[in-house]
């Protein structure tokens, strides 16, 4: 569900200071643990780190992403494998070959 557009996007005013206070070109990453902000155009173009709930996640903002949320792109679950006898078999290398 969206946010209501009498509302507008939500936008924490911390995040849009830091933002505001770097200057054009600068590699500087910006800690963010708020995954529901959403990405303005005045973010285009700078790397913004985004917590995943166990480090942070380097994300470039590029045009494309504008009017989407933080945490989009920002995966919190890692998939390992499947475990099993067949995913075990399908593991070891071929015996003879």
């Amino acid at each position: 569900m969206s946010r209501s557009l009498k509302k507008g996007p939500y936008i924490n005013p911390r995040i849009l200071k830091k933002v505001q206070a770097l200057k054009p070109g600068d590699k500087t990453v910006i800690k963010v643990w708020d995954r529901a902000c959403s990405i303005v155009p005045e973010m285009v173009g700078l790397t913004i780190g985004v917590h995943n709930g166990k480090q942070h996640v380097p994300v470039y903002i590029v045009e494309n992403m504008v009017g989407h949320r933080l945490g989009e792109f920002a995966i919190t679950r890692k998939f390992v494998s499947h475990g099993g006898k067949m995913a075990k078999a399908q593991a070891q290398p071929a015996k003879g070959k």
